[in-house]
């Protein structure tokens, strides 16, 4: 008795600092303090000292971290400012651009239409967004003239299929990523690309955008390439083509409010903006100004790529909803079936990664693609901690999720620090939760 006494403190102690955090109990999961769930407190305790640390050291504006396991709740922690210009403290329920974390949710969306017959995965793009008809490719060109690489069009081999844009092998691109200069110059004629800041695709309208995109080159022949991009966006469109409604409605009716993902949305109203985490002017690693979307006004569309703005609380209810087979709470969004096949490799051997999903988000092999997700191919290859069939994706404002099966874990990092410092941070809260683990 005497000896399990510190870990009863330890235990007792975490869970009071969870309801001292004034977490309405409809945003988030049952607390359970983590040794009951076969975590150690005292181990936790290292991501509060290490992100205490960065931001005394100003490397970190503020965060929010999460950890839950076995559908529990046993780690909640808020961490410096919200808002560097007025010295307001970080909440466990601020709110943060999330930018491509808006895309696994998107995708879970249309699966759902996928369940419902009324969208196939084998379907091409065309059959919903005409204008996605007969696509022409930008492929490179030796240039003798110059001694370098041209690029001239060719016609597409095939359409890209609603399959190819959720493991985003459809052939389009990122203006801010790709080195194809037509493709480039294509976006940012069409408004896509904004070269002041960085993917902020939201200005034009859904049928504007879908025109636009649908008219400019494709990166890659279709089906063949992955490479990371607008797919998730005009998956967004598929979803409006198809239900006849706005994405965010869509996505309110049938994602956010089953979840009770209360704060989950496109745009931040006036009462919430105070809410609104901020990052540094100017990112300490490297000096360059942070310039990040502005989410006070509704967009001009809900982009499905990187529009989405939500809490941690909100966002870990989702991954649990994954991480349990597509239901949580009794309310079931999809099925364990779609769950396992948007969490399956679905990139095998005949598709081309000139740089991998695992490389693009944590700087390691060991990860392939599926419909929506980064998932995990073994224990082993990759340089940091996880199992097997684990998926997860991150947001260029410096939020990151992952979810455990085989451990039963699902974690959230919410930052809005966009610099090159915040691929080292995912891989950070990984280790720290692995270390965790001691049943």
């Amino acid at each position: 008795m005497i000896q399990l006494l510190p870990t009863r403190r330890l235990s007792l102690l975490a869970a009071a600092l969870l309801l001292q955090a004034g977490w309405a109990w409809s945003q988030a999961l049952p607390v359970a303090s983590p040794e009951s769930v076969g975590m150690s407190s005292k181990r936790l305790e290292k991501i509060s000292l290490t992100m205490k640390a960065e931001v005394e050291q100003q490397r970190l504006p503020g965060a929010v971290v999460m950890v839950a396991r076995k559908g529990k709740l046993v780690y909640a922690q808020a961490f410096g400012k919200l808002n560097n210009g007025t010295d307001a403290p970080m909440q466990v329920d601020s709110l943060f651009r999330i930018y491509s974390m808006t895309k696994p949710m998107v995708s879970t969306a249309l699966m759902m239409l996928v369940e419902e017959g009324k969208v196939q995965l084998t379907d091409p793009v065309s059959k919903y967004l005409p204008s996605f008809k007969s696509p022409m490719v930008s492929v490179a060109a030796h240039d003798p003239l110059y001694n370098g690489v041209s690029f001239k069009l060719v016609p597409a081999n095939k359409e890209p299929t609603i399959q190819d844009l959720l493991r985003h092998t459809s052939g389009l691109a990122y203006g801010e990523l790709t080195k194809n200069t037509l493709v480039k110059d294509a976006y940012t004629q069409a408004g896509i690309y904004q070269p002041s800041i960085d993917f902020d695709a939201r200005t034009p309208s859904s049928a504007e955008m879908v025109e636009r995109l649908g008219k400019a080159p494709l990166a890659q022949q279709p089906g063949t390439v992955w490479e990371y991009s607008l797919s998730v966006d005009v998956q967004g469109r598929i979803i409006e083509a198809v239900t006849g409604q706005r994405l965010g409605d869509f996505l309110q009716a049938r994602l956010f409010q089953p979840l009770k993902m209360k704060d989950t949305g496109f745009a931040v109203s006036a009462a919430n903006l105070p809410r609104l985490a901020e990052p540094f002017p100017k990112d300490p690693a490297t000096g360059a100004a942070v310039k990040l979307i502005d989410v006070s006004q509704t967009p001009g569309n809900d982009s499905g790529g990187a529009g989405a703005v939500s809490t941690a609380g909100d966002y870990l209810r989702y991954c649990q909803a994954m991480l349990d087979g597509g239901q949580l709470d009794g309310v079931r969004i999809v099925s364990r079936p779609t769950v396992r096949l948007m969490t399956s490799d679905h990139l095998g051997s005949s598709i081309a990664t000139p740089v991998s999903p695992g490389q693009l988000l944590l700087g390691t092999p060991g990860y392939s693609f599926g419909l929506g997700f980064l998932v995990r191919q073994g224990d082993g290859i990759a340089a940091v901690h996880g199992s097997a069939g684990e998926f997860m994706w991150a947001g260029y404002g410096g939020t990151y999720f992952w979810a455990d099966p085989q451990e039963q874990t699902c974690a959230v990092l919410m930052t809005q620090s966009s610099g090159p410092s915040r691929v080292v941070y995912r891989r950070m809260m990984k280790a720290f939760v692995a270390q965790a683990l001691v049943d």
